[in-house]
């Protein structure tokens, strides 16, 4: 009885030193879960794809993830490994690897990486894990295949679109990259869109959720403006480039628009990385283009706004 009662303890005991975080110098506290075994560890020169994700511990909600989305690459230098980040254990990591990682805010202020706010509060965490998913050693086997996870992106994209409207019975046509358009009235057909054309714009943005992230259309504001666009001129979003020239003046709809071919990984407010994005539009006036600056950027519609 004794000896099957230190057996267990023993066992309690190794089981838990293996689950104890160690700590980086920096002092961040991190724990690799090893995967087969059978890979070297990661060396300086080498290109690494991996998941990361961050989430915030008091609230438990996820800040920001690559998980089921474009995962990270990058090189392994050991002249940039960070401090009070992931990377700065890389080194002990190989493929297959999983590091948890924890990270107090109020470290995080001390080294000026973010500032206290109605999200980061003084006392809370912000927990982390990295996968190392594969590992290169030419730049070009990495352009391969990122390219490859930004067509799989891009086609996890287009179906969801295609799911959301055929759930909501919305009848659209698709352009060869992928966007949706709905077009409720055509508008002169004699006065069409394309990349010759600046026009003017009413406009709601919204997510696949029905939260409006941007407008100009105010019925009440008598100071409302549309908005003006240059056709290829990059001066809006691709969706937008693409999806305008199904129309003419006077004409409305809305275009649904994959997140690649909006802001991709990028995130601002009601917009999160990865997110197919909605537009109703109204086509105010269609001219030739006038020589000049590019149009002022506006959240929803300008690829530098967010």
């Amino acid at each position: 009885m004794i000896k099957s009662t230190l057996k267990l303890v023993a066992a309690i005991v190794l089981f838990a030193s293996c689950n104890q975080y160690e700590k980086a110098p920096s002092g961040m506290p991190y724990k690799i879960t090893h995967g087969s075994g059978n890979e070297k560890a990661l060396q300086q020169g080498q290109y690494v794809k991996l998941n990361v994700e961050y989430r915030l511990k008091s609230k438990d909600t996820v800040l920001s993830s690559t998980y089921g989305v474009i995962p990270v690459y990058f090189p392994i230098d050991t002249a940039r490994l960070g401090k009070y980040t992931f990377t700065e254990v890389i080194l002990k990591c190989r493929k297959g690897d999983k590091v948890d990682f924890s990270l107090s805010i109020d470290t995080l202020v001390k080294l000026n990486v973010l500032q206290l706010n109605n999200v980061f509060k003084t006392g809370d965490l912000i927990l982390g894990k990295a996968e190392i998913v594969n590992v290169f050693t030419d730049v070009n086997q990495v352009d391969a295949d990122y390219k490859k996870e930004q067509t799989a992106e891009k086609d996890r994209e287009i179906k969801a679109i295609q799911d959301y409207l055929t759930k909501n019975k919305i009848n659209a046509v698709k352009s060869p990259e992928g966007v949706f358009v709905v077009v409720k009235e055509q508008g002169d057909l004699a006065n069409k869109i394309d990349s010759t054309k600046q026009v003017s714009v009413y406009y709601k943005g919204y997510t696949f959720k029905g939260e409006t992230f941007d407008t100009n259309i105010k019925p009440n504001d008598p100071n409302a403006k549309p908005y003006d666009v240059k056709l290829g001129t990059s001066s809006v979003i691709p969706g937008w480039e693409i999806g305008l020239t199904y129309f003419a003046k006077g004409g409305k709809g809305s275009i649904y628009v994959p997140a690649m071919l909006a802001y991709g990984p990028q995130a601002n407010g009601a917009i999160k990385a990865y997110e197919n994005l909605a537009f109703d539009v109204e086509i105010q006036d269609v001219m030739m283009k006038q020589v000049g600056p590019a149009a002022n950027a506006i959240p929803g519609a300008h690829p530098q706004a967010h």
